[in-house]
């Protein structure tokens, strides 16, 4: 299925969507959304714009056919800022129809040239949530921009480029503080005023990360400083490894090779994850088996050290004692003892 949209700004998209969709529009101070039918698909479409000329759009649908969704209205179309939080999206442009897919957390920064337009193609069954910051330069250049002072030179021009003189076509990884924001943009906790200027300022805080996360691509590489959400996926891989066998002592560079990244990238998304490096994590989740052994098995302190890959009692003791406040062999007589007085009652 087709869909043309020829309407700008964003109300007026999400209202050229309403009627093409056949189903009406539901109002929230000046964000409006509309919700699929049933038997077109599920989920919504919402968006809001802003005086400066920024915009947002958010797509949380699966559609029950391929849909198309065609940009073409005849002037120049916004700079557009997109991301990928679920599933994926393809997008193209008009003049060339070249497809690029946007996959789950992945973001695109696009400007089509002259008057062409953009296409999303969403497939058929498949849940996509995606973003898109819609920015017209003509309205966005009127704030007090200070010149785009200390901007990467290829952003300024873009932000600058207002007839779109250039088609630009950049993809990345979005970090994992962009991805915190998506996921605070997408939860509806104010309505009406409040959520009008909570949108407007994650607006502002989504485009200030979109263009450090390009600045650090551009000079970083695949050395990239911006912790991505990619990233912590490989975090809660090596998760997975640490719990498999706590009789393993992996080290931080076996752990960060296995799954695929380096060790500073593997030590941010513990730091992120649990404020812990990775040794501390492993060396909190082996305590907590142990005190889970201590309290349920048969199995005496010695034993249990080595079932948790620790070679020295001494160790183990020191750093027991400095988590829950107690020697392991007073936490262990503290059960017995609790143990005997239970039986005694019983008894009794």
């Amino acid at each position: 299925m087709k869909i043309f949209v020829k309407a700008l700004p964003v109300e007026e998209i999400i209202e050229s969507l309403s009627k093409q969709f056949k189903t009406p529009i539901k109002r929230d101070g000046g964000e409006l959304t509309i919700e699929l039918t049933d038997k077109m698909g599920q989920g919504f479409i919402r968006g809001t714009s802003f005086t400066s000329g920024v915009g947002i759009i958010e797509y949380n649908v699966t559609f029950y056919m391929d849909m198309e969704i065609h940009f073409v209205i005849n002037q120049t179309h916004p700079l557009k800022f997109i991301f990928c939080s679920e599933g994926r999206v393809n997008h193209a442009f008009e003049e060339n129809m070249e497809t690029h897919t946007i996959d789950t957390y992945q973001n695109v920064i696009v400007s089509s040239s002259g008057h062409n337009g953009h296409i999303l193609y969403f497939k058929a069954n498949e849940t996509s949530h995606v973003f898109s910051l819609e920015i017209i330069r003509t309205e966005f250049n009127n704030r007090k921009n200070f010149g785009y002072k200390d901007l990467d030179p290829r952003l300024e021009k873009l932000f600058k480029d207002e007839v779109s003189r250039e088609l630009f076509f950049y993809q990345g990884n979005y970090s994992i503080q962009a991805a915190d924001i998506v996921e605070a943009m997408a939860n509806k906790e104010h309505t009406g005023f409040l959520r009008s200027i909570y949108l407007e300022g994650k607006a502002y805080e989504m485009l200030a990360k979109q263009i450090s996360q390009y600045c650090d691509d551009q000079e970083n590489g695949n050395k990239s400083a911006l912790l991505r959400r990619t990233d912590v996926e490989k975090v809660k891989r090596a998760i997975e490894i640490i719990n498999q066998d706590l009789n393993q002592n992996y080290s931080v560079e076996e752990l960060a090779k296995e799954v695929g990244t380096n060790v500073n990238k593997l030590q941010e998304g513990f730091k992120y994850m649990f404020d812990l490096t990775v040794n501390k994590y492993v060396q909190q989740v082996k305590l907590e088996a142990a005190k889970e052994m201590l309290t349920n098995s048969d199995n005496n302190i010695s034993q249990i050290v080595g079932q948790i890959g620790l070679n020295n009692r001494s160790y183990f003791s020191k750093i027991f004692k400095e988590k829950y406040g107690v020697s392991p062999k007073y936490f262990l007589n503290q059960k017995f003892s609790e143990s005997e007085e239970s039986m005694e009652n019983e008894s009794s």
